[in-house]
């Protein structure tokens, strides 16, 4: 273990008035770690799969994202292009994932594949998964996602496959350690678009990331 991580732990071990862990306290330390037992799950959430994909999009919706479905994944690039006409927009800053850089996208819409800037209007990314208990989105970022798309941004546009969904925090965190690769830097839970109520109580929408979240359901 680092030596700046050694001194992290022996401050909080001091703050708690106590030593390294040793003999059963430490062993069953270990034990809860590895076991990742569920806490308490919302009721609401514990439905069948279908119940889940309808409470996921109550929740969104009522967060205030907005929501799409799409039948297949070619049908994209023109609700996008729709999208964009109407913002009069023509430079989309997208994910490089496979699946998105694989489709056919209008000569309109300039892409650009890159990590989010300053000034950036909207971006495209995907999702990991739908959480239904609150309308949550989960993101992981990665070299072909940067975790800039996802706030700098105006309005944020999000490809989420419909089989994705689950019903709880814990069943989405559960997918991410079911993962063969690697864990990623960061991971994202985003609900509905950003917004603040700390200036004098009223809502401002956009305060710390995105104005619009735009959802698109692909119903695989």
């Amino acid at each position: 273990m680092s030596s700046s991580r050694d001194q992290i732990f022996s401050n909080i071990r001091n703050g708690l008035g106590r030593g390294e862990l040793q003999g059963d306290a430490l062993t069953n330390a270990r034990e809860r770690i590895r076991a990742h037992r569920a806490n308490c799950i919302p009721a609401r959430s514990q439905l069948p799969f279908e119940a889940q994909v309808q409470l996921f999009k109550t929740m969104a919706t009522e967060a205030a994202a907005e929501l799409h479905e799409l039948e297949t994944l070619e049908q994209l690039p023109e609700r996008v292009a729709a999208l964009m006409a109407k913002e009069q927009l023509q430079q989309l800053v997208q994910a490089s994932s496979p699946e998105l850089t694989a489709l056919a996208w209008p000569v309109s819409i300039d892409i650009q594949q890159r990590v989010a800037r300053a000034g950036d209007i909207i971006s495209l990314t995907s999702s990991f998964a739908g959480i239904a208990e609150t309308g949550t989105l989960m993101l992981l970022s990665s070299s072909d996602s940067p975790t800039t798309l996802n706030f700098l941004p105006d309005i944020h546009l999000v490809l989420l496959h419909r089989s994705t969904i689950v019903g709880h925090y814990e069943a989405a965190w559960q997918k991410v350690r079911e993962r063969d690769e690697n864990w990623p830097r960061t991971v994202n839970m985003i609900t509905g678009p950003s917004r603040s109520a700390d200036i004098e109580q009223k809502l401002q929408m956009g305060a710390h990331g995105p104005k619009r979240l735009v959802i698109f359901i692909l119903n695989d």
